[in-house]
């Protein structure tokens, strides 16, 4: 169950403890043309950064191979289907082989013929500059009350938080919306 109160006090380390628990986030360039794909997050915690090993002749690794960097989004669903999260920010490719290194696994290096040192592996950094994200406590008896006292009162039902988080350079900030 997704914690809420740390939805509402602790988004951005919450986020990248959600992104870090999932197995594959959907990834896509804010181009037109270019659709959302389901990529494998590598998360570094530290720095607040998003890493995924992609194909250079992949339609996404063409476009930032080319063009070096490139707006896109992020959108996550939580393990437990009561965390959902849309990360706008920049893909750029990175070449630092230490990168590579970091998170390799025996899972990646089944993409890649040539291992580590493919010609077609591209790694590509995703730094977010905003989230929105919705939570929920995920209890189907908490969700039934909710239902019946909306329907009871008329009012919308209480299922959870929204925020928006925004991530300037150098230190963060965080609006909450409930």
């Amino acid at each position: 169950m997704t914690n809420l109160d740390k939805t509402r006090n602790e988004p951005i380390e919450q986020l990248f403890e959600k992104i870090d628990d999932t197995h594959a986030v959907m990834l896509g360039l804010n181009q037109t043309g270019h659709t959302m794909q389901p990529m494998a997050p590598e998360v570094d915690k530290d720095s607040r950064t998003v890493w995924f090993y992609g194909k250079r002749d992949s339609e996404m690794g063409a476009s930032i191979a080319k063009a070096k960097s490139g707006k896109a989004r992020m959108c996550i669903v939580g393990p437990d289907h009561d965390y959902h999260a849309c990360v706008t920010g920049t893909l750029t490719e990175d070449t630092d082989p230490e990168v590579v290194e970091k998170f390799w696994s025996s899972v990646v290096n089944a993409w890649f013929d040539e291992g580590k040192k493919d010609p077609n592996l591209i790694m590509l950094r995703f730094d977010a500059d905003e989230a929105d994200i919705w939570a929920s406590s995920g209890s189907a008896v908490r969700f039934a009350w909710e239902i019946a006292m909306a329907n009871l009162s008329g009012d919308e039902p209480d299922l959870g938080v929204k925020t928006h988080v925004v991530f300037p350079k150098g230190a963060s900030s965080v609006e909450a919306a409930e």
